[in-house]
């Protein structure tokens, strides 16, 4: 998909929110959105894939890696993480300003170029951001323009994830269809599922009021709700959303396609 979206930017000014958020909180605190992890798993885990992409992208590499031998230098103290994250961005920043990235590189998604990289960085970054405030009970706020273009990217991708997200190969169908219509601007996503797989009708977001296919599903809702349902952050059954169709397909969708 086609977008003007200084996604370098975005990376870091979701980490600076991010490091805002842990930098106010207990490290102990539990993410409920996250089993198992604390706010200190959270970090730990968003700053190590920071520094894995921003590897990959110094090494430009064009095939699957063997290995993930990454140079963490974790903080000691819990107390450090949140300072830690912040030089992983910068240190992505830096490699971004330096790196072509519409160059070819290997990527595990739909988009054979660097800059695969750097969008994945910022919807890691940012879904990670969101689990920290509903951590901490804040009511999280995403950009409109950034969410639809995180549901895109997520749409896109989603088909190629199988080998960490293996469930996503039980997302079959005889021809079925979900749509996931945006609320508050312009465009939907049109999911086909069929016999041999699935995946995304178009590349990225039709224009609302296009005339548009007929589909199984359809879910309603505003681009940030959309993108966090698709991260399982929040249930189609809120009240933020317009549900229509076929109820067990969603379903199937929801229990198949966790990231």
């Amino acid at each position: 998909m086609t977008t003007t979206l200084d996604h370098p930017a975005a990376v870091a000014a979701e980490t600076a929110r991010f490091v805002a958020v842990v930098r106010a909180a207990d490290p102990s605190t539990k993410v409920p959105t996250c089993p198992d992890w604390t706010m200190t798993d959270l970090v730990r885990h968003a700053g190590s894939v920071q520094r894995w992409f921003t590897v990959l992208l110094r090494q430009r590499i064009q095939e699957p890696p063997r290995g993930r031998e990454v140079d963490l230098r974790l903080p000691e103290r819990p107390e450090g993480y949140p300072d830690w994250l912040a030089e992983a961005a910068a240190q992505a920043g830096a490699e971004f300003a330096a790196a072509d990235l519409d160059a070819p590189m290997w990527a595990w998604g739909a988009d054979q170029h660097a800059r695969f990289w750097v969008r994945r960085m910022l919807f890691e970054t940012l879904v990670h951001r969101v689990d920290a405030e509903l951590a901490l009970g804040l009511r999280p706020a995403i950009d409109p323009v950034l969410a639809a273009d995180g549901v895109s990217e997520f749409l896109a991708n989603l088909p190629f994830a199988a080998v960490f997200a293996p469930r996503t190969a039980l997302l079959r169908g005889a021809d079925r269809s979900i749509r996931f219509t945006r609320t508050d601007g312009k465009g939907d996503w049109l999911v086909r599922l069929r016999p041999d797989g699935f995946g995304l009708d178009g590349d990225g977001p039709a224009p609302r009021g296009a005339q548009a296919p007929p589909a199984d599903a359809t879910v309603r809702g505003t681009a940030a709700d959309l993108l966090l349902l698709l991260y399982g952050r929040l249930d189609r059954a809120d009240d933020r959303f317009e549900v229509l169709g076929d109820q067990e397909l969603l379903a199937h969708w929801v229990a198949n396609s966790a990231f």
